[in-house]
């Protein structure tokens, strides 16, 4: 029988096995990218920050104080958002190839692509066990318009429960807006009826961070019900 070459699912090169020793005595991983796309996800690496994930060694002296970037320490001297977001962990930088590939994903509706972030996410909630796993909603508009919703794709992918608790009350988009326009925005969703987080904690997972604007908004719903701790899961940063 002849056996078609498997497709690199964001480029759709074709996948060259692996071969050699270690192959042979090392757990089989499925390949889903190709040796030049896999090479470009570059991974968040050395220090971060204890809040937002930035690799606080790309970042200068001054825009950084101990285990805290620039960003965070303003979010933390603002009363209104203070110890809200308890953390966020972010696995790849946002560069111009992961701009691009979520772009496929996000936009263009590529549902496949959520396979490349399995293993990933599933080591990190082996170590992590949240009592809820919340995608980032998205309003009725853009859900028609994407056809999924790319966090809750994650989730399902990685083989865990969606736990749909949050709901969102504001369509306007916020990738246009400055910090300042998305920090002072009316709070954009409610928590579901009939939900119980008090003392719980919760994993709020999303694709990006980018001011944590987004994010914040949704922990400060559930900090304000009663959640013992807050924390995001990012695919970039």
């Amino acid at each position: 029988m002849l056996l078609l070459p498997k497709r690199c699912l964001f480029c759709h090169g074709n996948i060259q096995p692996e071969i050699g020793w270690r192959a042979i005595f090392s757990e089989e991983k499925e390949q889903l990218l190709c040796v030049d796309c896999q090479g470009k996800l570059q991974k968040i690496g050395g220090e971060r920050c204890r809040i937002c994930s930035r690799e606080l060694q790309l970042l200068d002296s001054n825009y950084r104080q101990e285990d805290l970037c620039h960003d965070c320490i303003r979010w933390e001297k603002d009363h209104e958002w203070k110890e809200v977001l308890d953390s966020n962990y972010s696995f790849f930088h946002y560069d111009d190839f992961f701009k691009e590939l979520l772009a496929q994903y996000k936009f263009r509706g590529d549902y496949l692509l959520a396979k490349i972030f399995t293993a990933s996410i599933q080591e990190y909630l082996q170590q992590n066990t949240p009592d809820f796993i919340v995608p980032v909603p998205l309003s009725d508009e853009r859900l028609y318009e994407r056809g999924f919703n790319q966090a809750e794709a994650l989730i399902n992918e990685a083989g865990y429960k969606v736990d749909t608790i949050l709901s969102r009350i504001h369509a306007e988009k916020q990738s246009k807006k400055s910090r300042t326009e998305r920090i002072h925005l009316p709070q954009v969703f409610r928590l579901n009826s009939n939900v119980e987080v008090m003392g719980k904690k919760v994993l709020i997972i999303d694709d990006i961070y980018t001011t944590g604007s987004t994010l914040r908004h949704a922990a400060k719903i559930l900090k304000s019900e009663g959640a013992k701790t807050i924390q995001s899961l990012t695919l970039a940063r």
